[in-house]
C-alpha cells in the first residue's frame, strides 16, 4: 500500500507539473500573438526637449514647373527634394486645366533633401530640422570673379517678379507651419542663401521679404530704428565686430577677424534678405544700420552684457 501510495502521488505530482506547464506556454504564445498596442504610462513628462521643426527654408526653383516637379520628386545625379512646391501663374509647362495651388512631395514629420550643406545659429545638417518650401521662378544670380569695391554691386540677378497669386498661396501655408511649429521664430525663417551663402543665392534679392514680414512671417527691421543706426554711425565697425554680429544673428560665420571670403559670402547673402537694393558683399552704413536693427529687435541680450555689440552712436 505504501508503494502504491506513493506511485500515485508521484503520478500526481507528475501531472500537475505538466498541466502548469503546458498553461504557461499556452499564456507565453497568447502574450505574443497580441496585437494591440502595448500600454503606455505618459503621467511624467520631461521638459528637457525641444521640436525638431525649428526652421523655415525658402527656395526658388530657377526652372519651369514641369522641370522642377521633375528634379524634386524622380531619381536623378543629385537626389533632392522639398516638402512643398508652388507653381507659378503663366507657366506653359503647368495644366492649364488645374488651378493654382501648393504641393506637398514630402511630409512634414520626414526629412526633405534641400538644404544640403547648411548651418544656422548652432545646428548644422539642417535636413533634419527644416521644412523646404520651393517656388518655381526662373531667376538666376551671378557673381563677379574679381569684386569691385564699395559701393559697386558685386551681384548680377536676373529674377523675375514673384508671381501674387503664388506669394498669397506662400503666406498661407507659412502660418499654417507657423502655426504647427513654436520652434520657428521671426529669425527662423531663411532664405537657401541664408543657410548656405558660399553655395546658393535663392530664393534672390527679388523675393519680397519685407511683405512677408508684414503679414507676421519671418524678421524685419524696424524703420525708426534703422534710422536712428544710419543716422549715427560714427565709423564702419572692424571685420571682427561685423562677423560677431552676423553669427549672433544666425549666420554660419567664423570669427577670423579678417575681411575674408567666408565674410564677403556672408553678407551678400545677408544683403540679398535685408538690403537687396545694395548686394555688393561689402559694408556700407546702411547695411552696417540694418544689422544692427535687427539685433535690437530680436536680440537686445546682445547689445549688453558680455557680448556687448552695442555700437558706439553720434
Amino acid at each position: 500500500m505504501d508503494y502504491l501510495g506513493r506511485s500515485r502521488s508521484a503520478l500526481f505530482g507528475y501531472r500537475t507539473t505538466q498541466l502548469l506547464f503546458v498553461m504557461l506556454l499556452a499564456m507565453l504564445l497568447q502574450s505574443c500573438s497580441q496585437t494591440g498596442p502595448v500600454p503606455i504610462n505618459t503621467e511624467h513628462q520631461s521638459v528637457n526637449r525641444n521640436e525638431r521643426v525649428r526652421l523655415l527654408v525658402l527656395h526658388y526653383t530657377a526652372i519651369n514647373w514641369e522641370r522642377s516637379l521633375k528634379a524634386l520628386t524622380q531619381p536623378g545625379a543629385t537626389a533632392v527634394s522639398a516638402h512643398y512646391l508652388i507653381p507659378e501663374s503663366f507657366d506653359p509647362t503647368y495644366p492649364a486645366d488645374k488651378p493654382l495651388q501648393v504641393y506637398q512631395l514630402v511630409p512634414e514629420n520626414q526629412r526633405a533633401w534641400h538644404a544640403g550643406a547648411s548651418r544656422w545659429e548652432d545646428r548644422s545638417a539642417l535636413n533634419d530640422q527644416s521644412i523646404g518650401i520651393e517656388l518655381v521662378n526662373l531667376g538666376w544670380c551671378h557673381q563677379r570673379a574679381v569684386p569691385f569695391s564699395y559701393p559697386a554691386n558685386n551681384e548680377l540677378c536676373l529674377t523675375p517678379d514673384f508671381d501674387p497669386a503664388q506669394l498669397q498661396l506662400l503666406a498661407t501655408l507659412l502660418k499654417d507651419i507657423l502655426a504647427r511649429n513654436p520652434e520657428i521664430s521671426p529669425t527662423r525663417v531663411v532664405a537657401h542663401s541664408d543657410i548656405a551663402p558660399s553655395r546658393k543665392q535663392d530664393p534672390g534679392p527679388r523675393f519680397p521679404w519685407q511683405w512677408l514680414a508684414n503679414q507676421g512671417i519671418g524678421a524685419w527691421y524696424d524703420n525708426p530704428t534703422l534710422l536712428k543706426y544710419w543716422q549715427g554711425i560714427k565709423a564702419m565697425p572692424d571685420a571682427r565686430t561685423v562677423q560677431r554680429a552676423l553669427q549672433r544673428y544666425g549666420y554660419g560665420i567664423v570669427v577670423t577677424g579678417e575681411w575674408d571670403a567666408q565674410s564677403r559670402d556672408v553678407l551678400l547673402a545677408f544683403q540679398r534678405h535685408f538690403v537687396p537694393n545694395q548686394v555688393s558683399g561689402e559694408l556700407d552704413p546702411e547695411t552696417v544700420a540694418v544689422l544692427w536693427a535687427l539685433l535690437e529687435k530680436y536680440f537686445p541680450d546682445s547689445l549688453s552684457g558680455p557680448e556687448n555689440l552695442a555700437l558706439t552712436l553720434e
